[in-house]
């Protein structure tokens, strides 16, 4: 799936992930392939983008938003 991680600033991350954990408002999430759609909101935590290869990337956010729609994710972080 196509994962982007935005910043105010400047996009951190564009590429193609396995897995996607994220520190969501209510709970962790794990997002796969041909997940459900959804919006929702981040708190402070890790996010964490495995890569086909089986590499993983962690990224800090002190906050944000995500979409997961049709195989694209999107973070919004702060």
């Amino acid at each position: 799936m196509k994962v982007e991680i935005l910043t105010p600033e400047k996009s951190v991350f564009d590429g193609e992930a396995r897995l996607v954990s994220l520190p969501g408002s209510d709970g962790s999430l794990g997002i796969l392939n041909n997940h459900a759609p959804l919006i929702t909101t981040l708190k402070e935590g890790i996010v964490k983008i495995e890569g086909a290869d089986g590499k993983v990337q962690e990224f800090g956010v002190k906050g944000g938003t995500v979409e997961v729609l049709n195989n694209r994710v999107i973070v919004l972080a702060e």
